[in-house]
């Protein structure tokens, strides 16, 4: 019997404060994070403008602050992270985005969740992703991700001196 593979998450990632400045509502670093392109379903992209836009065209949403960061990274979590992360998202869907009911919630949630799931699989961890969110010419949401790999091999830096003991 072979081990299950461990699950993959994304998490948010702040490598500076530009996401402060970005977004109405910056995502703490270290949020569990999923895409979050229902948020903007049903609007009209011509009354898109400002943060909001970009929080459509490069958000990621972390389940904490429901705030945007425009990075996330594969991150190893446990079924635990993953049903904390489902309910969070869930209750989010009730309060936020008038969800009928919690088993409906639950439900678009996990789908939420299973494309993370799905998309982190093959990414080693750390990989980092970013998204790029436009609308098409019937008014769809098209995502486009692309993933920023770790380092591998060495060196993982260029040497600019090499320091040498004088006798």
């Amino acid at each position: 019997m072979t081990a299950a593979a461990p699950l993959r998450l994304l998490r948010t990632v702040r490598f500076d404060a530009s996401d402060e400045r970005v977004y109405d509502k910056a995502a703490a670093p270290d949020e569990w994070a999923v895409s979050g392109a229902f948020a903007f379903a049903g609007l009209d992209p011509a009354q898109v403008a400002g943060k909001l836009r970009q929080a459509f065209a490069n958000g990621f949403l972390g389940l904490a602050s429901f705030g945007r960061s425009t990075f996330a990274a594969v991150s190893e979590a446990t079924p635990g992270d993953l049903a904390a992360a489902e309910r969070a998202l869930a209750e989010h869907l009730c309060s936020a985005h008038g969800a009928p009911d919690m088993e409906a919630a639950l439900a678009a949630a996990r789908d939420e969740a299973a494309f993370v799931l799905d998309l982190c699989r093959e990414a080693p961890v750390n990989t980092v992703f970013t998204v790029w969110r436009t609308w098409d010419a019937a008014g769809a949401i098209k995502e486009e991700f692309r993933t920023i790999r770790p380092p591998s091999g060495e060196p993982l830096h260029a040497r600019i001196w090499t320091v040498v003991d004088e006798p």
